[in-house]
């Protein structure tokens, strides 16, 4: 009896224990289900409606700057960090060559000028000289008429009515030397102006030619920007095509973000997407939009391509660039720089979007080079002006051709 009475202490406690073991394991199973159901309703609703990489890195067009003619460099006008504008002088190089070569091509051209000039002069000596030789011939067939007309009553010889027709025979002869010569003439400056004859137009080739390799001596900035990778120094001998120094337009710059393949399935293109740049931290946001898909991953264009034919393949998830494009108003307030690291997460809600559409072609260029033509036109319009005799009609069609080029002077 005593024995049996001293366990039944030791049994409820065993009982409390397990009841409070029960509880404290439903509660956390309850708190499981609910951290899980929760875990699915944010999937559901908000989680798989976002995808985001930390695999992504700003990006822009570096624009590199090289010579296009043979030189030794004289003058650097800028350096690794600072900003140029667009047209500014970056470098210089030793014009004295191209400026000899200039001026012989201009003096070429000036001589060509005036000799074609004395061209259309002739048209009118020579026209002269036949109307001369016209009235020579019908001067000469008055005489043989007269004579044959008083022939009949023997006042006129025989020998004198020969003479007269041999000076005919001679003045017709002189007319048609006269004519051919015109002709001849007038074939060398039918239907062309001094400005487009076939002579003048080669010689305003040369001078052309030689125009460009002269400006092309300054290298001016193609776009705004910063001045980077320079390697240029004075003094140094270059050639078409050296990298002299890249100049980086910083509002024109995106974001390449590397998603995983898995992570593209509701990709389209418009879709917003939500930046941080590290540089800035979660301080600053950025807002963009997707604008196009690779053509393809990194791998398949690496320059050793992977050898997946192999017997021992491992399958790895691959990742396709996303081009990402900016608010400018937000770069301009918070500027980035190629290649700085960014987190993006973009918004997958609105699908209606292609992932691949006919999108406009995206245009880079720049009018820095396209004064030069104009300019050298100028130059040989002022040249046939210069040259053209006085000629009313030539000038003016030159000057119309110095008009229409809006010549600027070229420094001497």
């Amino acid at each position: 009896m005593n024995a049996q009475a001293s366990s039944n202490p030791t049994d409820g406690g065993d009982l409390t224990g397990r009841g409070r073991r029960r509880r404290v394991l439903t509660l956390i199973t309850l708190g499981v289900a609910v951290i899980a159901a929760a875990a699915v309703a944010y999937y559901l609703t908000v989680a798989r409606y976002y995808e985001s990489t930390d695999d992504a890195y700003v990006n822009g067009n570096v624009v590199q700057v090289t010579p296009q003619v043979v030189g030794t460099v004289i003058a650097v006008n800028a350096d690794n960090t600072q900003t140029i504008k667009q047209g500014e002088p970056l470098v210089k190089l030793d014009p004295a060559d191209a400026r000899i070569a200039l001026q012989q091509s201009e003096a070429t051209l000036a001589q060509t000028v005036r000799q074609v000039h004395t061209l259309y002069v002739d048209n009118l000596q020579f026209r002269a000289v036949l109307n001369q030789r016209k009235s020579d011939l019908a001067r000469a067939q008055e005489d043989y008429r007269r004579r044959l007309d008083i022939a009949q009553s023997g006042a006129v010889s025989t020998e004198e009515i020969t003479h007269a027709r041999d000076t005919l025979t001679e003045a017709q002869a002189a007319y048609d030397a006269a004519e051919q010569r015109l002709a001849s003439n007038q074939a060398l400056t039918w239907n062309v102006s001094i400005a487009d004859h076939p002579d003048v137009m080669a010689a305003a080739a040369h001078v052309r030619d030689a125009y460009l390799a002269y400006a092309r001596n300054t290298l001016p900035a193609p776009v705004t920007g910063y001045v980077a990778q320079r390697v240029v120094q004075v003094g140094q001998r270059v050639a078409p095509g050296t990298p002299l120094m890249a100049v980086v337009p910083l509002n024109e710059i995106w974001v390449d973000a590397n998603f995983k393949e898995v992570q593209l399935e509701h990709m389209r293109i418009g879709q917003p997407v939500a930046l941080h740049a590290d540089v800035y931290g979660s301080s600053v946001t950025y807002h963009g939009h997707v604008v196009g898909f690779s053509a393809g991953t990194g791998s398949a264009f690496a320059l050793l391509p992977a050898q997946n034919a192999t017997g021992n393949w491992i399958k790895i998830v691959q990742r396709l660039p996303v081009r990402i494009a900016l608010d400018p108003n937000e770069l301009q307030a918070h500027p980035l720089r190629i290649g700085l690291s960014v987190i993006a997460e973009v918004d997958l809600h609105d699908q209606k979007g292609a992932t691949l559409e006919n999108a406009p072609n995206t245009v880079y260029q720049t009018p820095v080079f396209k004064d030069y033509g104009a300019e050298a036109n100028g130059e040989i319009a002022q040249i046939i002006v210069q040259n053209a005799g006085g000629d009313t009609a030539q000038v003016a069609a030159a000057s119309r051709t110095l008009r229409d080029t809006s010549s600027v002077a070229i420094a001497r």
